[in-house]
């Protein structure tokens, strides 16, 4: 067993600690990371939170892993001691099932395994990247490019995904007009990469004090969401919306601003339910959809994509003792726009 240092929280009300945690010794066909950066995600605070539902705790949340190879399994072809690695929100899936077979393991019908939260193959709870250490199998780990520093690819494995993932899926690119609901950690990764694509980018926030940067990013246009003249104005103007706040918002006026065949995707989680009025989809054959992360097929497409256009996140690098602060700073918005914890201060 390999003993890592960590961050752990023991509870919904809690605050991080200091913790030691075990890593399994490496299978045939497992890789050992040495961490060196974990990007902080809204989704480590719904679940240190407890707000997603039962935890088991005490937990080491992070999914937005980079780092270096330090040991391999024997079996192992893919990556060699000394490789720059990366590991996102998933740690291993059943390989078998359709969804697994076509790529698609984020939508595992046996159940993904999450990177942290979640229960390994070897009936263990799995820990994430707040930590020096960790085993994945080799099938899910990435190969971080060159050209990107490994303190700005960490948001890559979730912010990155999560929005190439549907801007791939439902076709940004030349002639299309996309909206970005939120300019915050997912949010201003959206701008880039749809701007990238070739899509004619629109930011809808909720003021305009990231105009500037959203501008700067790639966006067109940068409308406030408090002014109801921005819903009138822009009705029926956009193919596609990905909506990335993680807090309840009126759907049924996003959904008015598609144009026919348009749809609003929803990539955000906020704990409460969304409600809609059917007649906006009905309306204009309109769809409402939502979209997780992406495989790591495709995420390796993403990582290879940012590389080559230059596209990485804004982000302020913490120390470990500075988590819980930084996670209060996210609820209040305070952050540009992505916190990642250098893990050489464990």
């Amino acid at each position: 067993m390999i003993t890592a240092k960590a961050r752990a929280v023991d509870g919904p009300d809690k605050t991080f600690r200091a913790a030691e945690i075990k890593r399994r010794d490496l299978d045939s066909h497992d890789v050992l990371i040495e961490i060196k950066y974990a990007g902080i995600c809204h989704s480590d605070i719904h679940t240190a939170h407890g707000e997603w539902g039962p935890v088991h705790y005490p937990l080491v949340p992070g999914h937005e892993i980079a780092g270096i190879v330090t040991s391999v399994g024997p079996e192992v072809t893919k990556f060699k001691i000394g490789d720059r690695a990366g590991v996102g929100c998933m740690v291993d899936s059943c390989g078998e099932c359709q969804n697994c077979r076509n790529g698609e393991e984020q939508y595992c019908l046996k159940g993904k395994v999450d990177t942290y939260a979640s229960v390994d193959k070897y009936g263990e709870p799995t820990q994430g990247g707040y930590s020096t250490h960790i085993v994945v199998p080799e099938d899910f780990v990435l190969k971080i490019p060159d050209n990107i520093e490994l303190d700005v690819a960490a948001p890559l494995l979730c912010a990155g995904i999560t929005t190439y993932s549907p801007l791939n899926h439902w076709g940004a690119g030349p002639g299309k007009k996309v909206a970005v609901v939120g300019m915050g950690g997912l949010g201003h990764m959206a701008v880039q990469i749809a701007h990238a694509m070739g899509a004619e980018v629109t930011v809808l926030s909720q003021t305009l004090n990231k105009k500037q940067d959203g501008l700067q990013l790639g966006a067109s246009h940068y409308y406030a969401t408090s002014d109801p003249e921005t819903f009138e104005k822009l009705t029926e103007s956009f193919d596609l919306i990905i909506n990335t706040v993680s807090a309840k918002i009126n759907m049924d006026a996003y959904l008015e601003l598609l144009t026919l065949d348009g749809t609003l995707v929803n990539v955000g989680a906020p704990a409460e339910p969304l409600s809609l009025s059917a007649m906006n989809l009905i309306g204009h054959r309109r769809s409402f959809a939502g979209s997780m992360i992406g495989g790591i097929r495709e995420t390796q497409e993403m990582l290879d994509f940012c590389a080559k256009h230059n596209i990485t996140p804004r982000i302020e690098v913490i120390s470990a003792d500075q988590i819980d602060e930084a996670y209060q700073r996210v609820l209040a918005s305070d952050v540009k726009y992505r916190f990642v914890i250098d893990i050489s201060t464990m």
